[in-house]
């Protein structure tokens, strides 16, 4: 976001109190003053530097591969509307379209084993040649190994930056970010022009769990970037999967502890395929929300149901539906998931769900 101090949580907080970015910057500085906005959100709000805006549409326009997704774009991924705070905006390289296919997400050390690198070049290889999209972070080690397998079996594959998309991090993989604009995408939620800074990287895991059916793990240490993604999944009710290794290499204690923890331990990119195999079938089918007739709702199981009704008519949030139902944030979560990917319900900016009407 280029607005000082308005990051994805109070974007999200201004449009559900006001309902568009045009009504808050309408508003009157006492009516701003009730949400506790920091002074500088504050003070952009009441006169807005919209060169940094010009600056976004000029690289928006620099190229028919450049593209500006908002969160109430059809182009918009339906998985990333789900987790917490979804970016506003989605700056991509690339072919928006494959954002919304169904992916696993590959993460690991960036100093990896050749055993280690290797797995994730096989894994990635096979479960593009498969027909799932790749998505990693363009980092050195296994990240790098998942996009190249990927791009080697002719899929497609997602690179999520943790800068601008006019800048490659790290600058060595300038090929391959070329290679993943013409088979995939290139993603960020940060404008061109954003710099490489620490605090960016795990705003960025973020999205690459957001935006996957699920999370493999092939190599981690205990402390690591990649046991931060597979929790950021756990959170966002993603599946997450670990590959064991020997007991003395330290690039597999992460792997061992996240399987102590519940994660799927996999063998085989098969393994994969196998869980992941109904969801990925509901999201390639997926490529706009659509009606369903009121059979299908009769097919619906009873939690189902319930949670459609509590919706009623109005938008509502996830606690409020978490209070209707009497049921947990993760099952509300995971079953608005199914239900988007189904037809049933759509987001709505301000992390809202509605009915879809017939």
């Amino acid at each position: 976001m280029r607005a000082p101090g308005i990051g994805p949580v109070r974007f999200a907080r201004l449009i559900e109190h006001f309902g568009s970015a045009a009504a808050a910057f309408a508003a009157s500085r006492a009516e701003l003053d009730t949400l506790e906005l920091p002074n500088p959100a504050l003070n952009y709000l009441a006169a807005p530097d919209w060169r940094p805006v010009e600056q976004d549409l000029a690289w928006l326009a620099q190229s028919g591969n450049h593209h500006l997704l908002s969160f109430d774009d059809p182009r918009y991924p339906l998985l990333l509307r789900h987790i917490a705070y979804p970016p506003p905006l989605l700056f991509v390289s690339g072919d928006p379209d494959c954002l919304r296919a169904p992916q696993l997400a590959i993460v690991g050390s960036r100093n990896p084993t050749p055993l280690g690198r290797e797995t994730a070049h096989l894994f990635a290889a096979h479960l593009a040649g498969a027909g799932m999209v790749v998505t990693s972070g363009l980092a050195f080690g296994i990240d790098a190994a998942a996009h190249q397998g990927a791009l080697s079996s002719g899929g497609l594959t997602i690179a999520v930056m943790g800068t601008g998309l006019d800048r490659v991090y790290p600058a060595k993989h300038r090929e391959l970010a070329h290679a993943i604009v013409e088979r995939g995408a290139l993603v960020s939620e940060l404008p061109a022009g954003t710099v490489v800074t620490a605090e960016n990287f795990p705003r960025r895991n973020r999205l690459i769990s957001g935006l996957a059916l699920g999370v493999l793990v092939v190599e981690a240490a205990i402390r690591s970037g990649s046991l931060i993604t597979a929790r950021l999944a756990n959170e966002q009710g993603r599946e997450v999967f670990a590959i064991p290794g020997s007991i003395h290499n330290p690039m597999a204690k992460g792997c061992h502890a996240l399987i102590r923890q519940g994660a799927k331990l996999v063998e085989t990119a098969a393994d994969i395929l196998e869980e992941l195999g109904s969801l990925a079938a509901a999201g390639s089918a997926v490529s706009a929300p659509t009606a369903v007739a009121p059979s299908a709702v009769d097919a619906l199981d009873n939690d189902y149901r319930q949670l459609l009704a509590a919706i009623g008519s109005e938008s509502a949030g996830i606690d409020d539906l978490v209070d209707r139902c009497g049921l947990t944030v993760e099952a509300v979560s995971s079953m608005l998931l199914i239900m988007e990917l189904e037809g049933y319900v759509a987001a709505v900016p301000g992390g809202l769900y509605c009915r879809i009407k017939l």
